[in-house]
Parts: C-alpha cells; sequence; structure tokens
C-alpha cells in the first residue's frame, strides 16, 4: 500500500511516498482503508520535529481520517468491515490503510460524505471543547474570533452560533471575511483595521467581548484581551503565526478574567468519551444541515506537500483534504 512517510525532521517539502507493508488488526483493533485524510497546520511543525508531539521516524502526518471498516481484530464487535467511520489518530492517516483502536472510531451518517467527515475531529472537536467545555458558552454571549478564515476558526463561529453566540470575526482580507460571514459571523474585523481593542468595543456599545477564541497568538493577543468584558474568558487554542504572546497579569485582576487552555488533544485522551461525544454532536449538527463545514480544496495522496504549502503560505479558507 502507498503511504505518505516522514524520515527525516527537514518539512514538509522532505515527506516522499512509498510503498509499505499492510497493516494487520490486533485484538481491539481495526484496519480502516482511508478514504480522505485531512491535514492541519500543526503537520507542517509534525514534519519539522518542531510539535510538542514528536512521533518516532518514519511516520506519515495527517491526524483526521475517514474511510471504511476493511477488518477488524479479536474481540472487536461494534465494527465489521463495510461500516464508514471516521477517528482522530494524531498523526499517521496519510496512507491507504491505518491501524485504529476500535474505541476511537465514530460512525459517519450517510448524508454525511468522507472528506467532510475527514476534516472535523480537530477543527470541530477543538471548537466545542473550547466554547462548551471550557469557556461555558452561553446563549447571547458574544465571541471574536481571531484567526477565523482557516478551519479551526470558520468552526469555532459555526459552533459558537450553533450554541447562541453572537460572533465577531477577525482575518485578513475582504475574500476570506466574506467567508466568515457566509459561515455565521455577524461583524467582521480585518487584522490591520486600527486597534482591534477599540473596533471590539465599538462593536458591542461599549461593553467588550465575552470570549476570545485564539488561534494565532501574536500581536492581536492583547489587544484583543483589552477588548474582553467583565468576567471575559480568553481562550488560548494555538500560534499559527509562529509567536506566543506575553500578556500582563494585571489585566486579569482588572477585568475579572480568565485565561483558559484549550489543549484539545490532551483531552481526547483523558476524556474519550466526552470526545467522542462531541463529535457525534458535531456529525450530527453536519448531516441536519446546521453545520456547514468549508473544504478549502481536496488533493490526491501524492499532492500531499502542495497541500501543506498551502497552509504554510496562510492561503488556505477551512480544510485541505487529501482524496486516497
Amino acid at each position: 500500500m502507498k503511504a505518505v512517510l516522514c524520515k527525516t525532521l527537514d518539512g514538509p517539502n522532505a515527506l516522499v511516498v512509498e510503498d509499505i507493508a499492510e497493516p494487520e488488526a490486533g485484538p481491539g483493533e481495526v484496519v480502516v482503508a482511508v478514504k480522505a485524510v485531512s491535514l492541519n497546520f500543526f503537520d507542517t511543525l509534525i514534519t519539522a520535529g518542531k510539535y510538542q508531539n514528536k512521533p518516532d521516524l518514519p511516520f506519515s502526518p495527517g491526524g483526521e481520517i475517514a474511510g471504511t471498516v476493511a477488518l477488524v481484530g479479536a474481540g472487536v464487535t461494534a465494527w465489521q468491515p463495510g461500516d464508514r467511520v471516521m477517528a482522530y489518530l494524531g498523526h499517521g492517516g496519510a496512507r491507504e490503510r491505518v491501524v485504529v483502536p476500535e474505541q476511537s472510531l465514530v460512525a459517519i451518517p450517510d448524508n454525511v460524505t468522507d472528506v467532510i467527515a475527514s476534516g472535523i475531529a480537530i477543527t470541530y472537536g477543538t471548537a466545542i471543547h473550547g466554547l462548551r467545555d471550557r469557556a461555558g458558552i452561553i446563549a447571547g454571549e458574544t465571541v471574536v474570533v481571531l484567526g477565523a478564515s482557516g478551519g479551526a476558526g470558520l468552526a469555532a463561529i459555526e459552533i459558537a452560533r450553533s450554541m447562541g453566540g453572537r460572533v465577531i470575526a477577525v482575518a485578513s482580507t475582504e475574500e476570506k471575511r466574506a467567508i466568515c460571514r457566509a459561515h455565521g459571523a455577524e461583524e467582521t474585523l480585518s487584522t490591520s483595521a486600527g486597534d482591534l481593542k477599540d473596533s471590539l468595543r465599538r462593536l458591542t456599545s461599549g461593553k467588550g467581548v465575552d470570549i476570545v477564541y485564539d488561534c494565532v497568538g501574536g500581536e492581536l493577543a492583547e489587544p484583543a484581551f483589552r477588548a474582553l468584558a467583565w468576567k471575559g474568558r480568553y481562550l488560548v487554542v494555538g500560534f499559527a503565526s509562529g509567536d506566543v504572546p506575553r500578556l500582563p497579569l494585571n489585566l486579569f485582576l482588572l477585568k475579572g478574567a480568565a485565561a483558559l487552555g484549550v489543549f484539545w488533544g490532551e483531552a481526547v485522551k483523558r476524556d474519550p468519551d466526552g470526545h467522542r461525544a462531541n463529535l457525534r454532536y458535531a456529525l450530527d449538527a453536519i448531516s441536519a444541515g446546521t453545520l456547514r463545514p468549508h473544504v478549502h480544496c481536496v488533493l490526491p495522496l501524492v499532492q500531499v506537500r502542495d497541500g501543506l504549502e498551502l497552509l504554510m503560505r496562510r492561503e488556505v479558507s477551512g480544510k485541505v483534504v487529501l482524496s486516497v
């Protein structure tokens, strides 16, 4: 079978596609014939040895997949060959077949495609965990999303809206802001349109925002934090800008505010039942049409480097998916 392999930690351009032996299912395991695998910004980091998770070489990138059960191991009763499933793997998904623990699989509804299902575990899972599990969003609250046009940002917009939030999206270009509005943002702001704090206070009639969902870090973090309302919550989701911000502690005191880490990958390990429930929430909402994941492009497996380069150049709105 074909697999994308990272053999050296030299970044996406060093990835190769090679034939490797097909996997076998051990006890409690399932072999999934992968139909689609989504790429994420962290794939550009993990292949360069710059991510917190450092798999042994060689490994395949691709943390989330969708496909069909091909083989089941001893003791597996919940799944059978032909079942359509999706899963979060962390890494290892960019190959034709992959072994997955049976408890990591979630069934895909009939009217949800493999391409769509492959791209929701990380982005929508993170958004649900961050906004509901960590921030405890309440209907009517205002959420500002930084880095709003990427896959993580668009998911946060849709999840916040599905939970009754009002969303202000911050993105760099009018084209990206239009995509944010199409996915439910009531207001949009440019990353370069003056003082972000003043703009957010103006859009909230001086009250400030209740929740900041920050996917990027960098220079917008502090003005966004300063725009928080009393008892606001700042969700630390990621640092796509490459810059980890440092916030003055007096701001937390003056606003009675909280900064909350959204370490979704660790939450999956510590609360697998909650993780699966969150994915079922997302899949059911997609099936019902209330969530509409945006796919930037679908590329063949052999174009994995092209897909990762799009992510590195910040040219992506929504998800980049590899078709296997």
